[in-house]
């Protein structure tokens, strides 16, 4: 995308300002309920599917030689993603006591790989774009094994703890379902770039921002039809997501510096360490446990945070980098 068009570079300018579309529907979907409803939730699949299949198109086989290029950043980066994030979720699920639905949905989005939104949020803040696009590639690949077994381990181990029984995750469905919705959209992405890359050329400036509304449409909906449960009983949740998050930003920049990495890599790897793939843990959560009908609300509220801490520490890196 070196020479875009007026129409692309306005596109691709929409879907940079995502953080103000994501709060703007949020905004209305609380207020005026009535404007997100209209979305079903058997969409959701299909809608995460959209957003996978546009990280696809970005993508091709010569990309995956830079996990090679870089090892020690790449692994650092995933390590702490499947690390810090879940043991976040566990400490914080504990300390505020939370309900067992909140409970799963919250550990969901620990355990969840970085979201496409991180890519756009480097972008911003003038990291290592490269870096970012790996790590989310090469962590959404490895939450076919990491985010079912994660999930299991810690949803089973906190109801026990919080509630002194055990709740039944189905892992081979959770397996199933991040396979479907995850990885089939990715690799049909990649094919379609080697395959058909000029007509991907055309359609790639614009594909970003379907994304961006995706997720948009997924967060309100759920924030919508959870609104009286989130008014009643959604502080100390809000608190505790605001937490997993900022913690997650501020470890992954720590840990990354005190090994050593470069000021560009450890700024990468704490955006993507703190930024989930919200709409996943959404659709998880749903699919996978429909016998606990608020585990979806911690997803939406994941993501209404994330955007924000994202585009303050976008800017607060963009400053920093500007000035080096």
């Amino acid at each position: 995308m070196n020479s875009l068009n007026p129409l692309e570079k306005f596109f691709v300018t929409l879907a940079n300002l995502f953080p103000l579309w994501t709060l703007t529907g949020a905004g209305l979907a609380l207020w005026k309920p009535e404007t997100a409803t209209w979305f079903q939730p058997h969409w959701i699949p299909y809608f995460l599917a959209i957003i996978m299949l546009s990280m696809g198109l970005t993508l091709n086989l010569e990309d995956f030689s830079r996990v090679l290029k870089t090892p020690k950043s790449i692994l650092l980066g995933i390590g702490l993603q499947y690390t810090v994030m879940p043991c976040l979720a566990y400490l914080l699920a504990r300390l505020f006591h939370l309900p067992i639905d909140f409970v799963i949905g919250l550990v969901l989005v620990a355990c969840c790989p970085g979201g496409t939104a991180s890519n756009v949020v480097c972008f911003i803040a003038k990291t290592h774009v490269a870096l970012s696009v790996s790590l989310t590639t090469v962590s959404t690949l490895l939450a076919v094994i990491f985010t079912p077994l994660l999930t299991t381990w810690w949803v089973e181990s906190l109801s026990q703890e919080l509630t002194g029984q055990t709740v039944d995750v189905d892992t081979f469905g959770l397996l199933i379902k991040t396979i479907t919705v995850v990885i089939l959209p990715i690799v049909m992405g990649v094919l379609l770039n080697r395959y058909c890359n000029q007509g991907v050329k055309r359609v790639e400036a614009y594909t970003p921002f379907l994304a961006v509304l995706s997720i948009v449409f997924i967060v309100d909906f759920v924030l919508a039809a959870k609104k009286d449960a989130i008014l009643e009983i959604g502080t100390p949740l809000i608190v505790a997501v605001l937490l997993l998050h900022f913690f997650g930003f501020l470890l992954g920049y720590i840990l990354s510096r005190g090994l050593k990495l470069e000021e560009r890599d450890a700024q990468t790897i704490s955006i993507e360490v703190g930024m989930q793939n919200s709409g996943l843990a959404t659709e998880l959560a749903r699919s996978n446990f429909s016998n606990y009908a608020l585990a979806t609300v911690p997803g939406a509220i994941s993501a209404l945070t994330h955007c924000i801490l994202g585009s303050i520490g976008a800017g607060l890196c963009r400053t920093k980098n500007q000035k080096g």
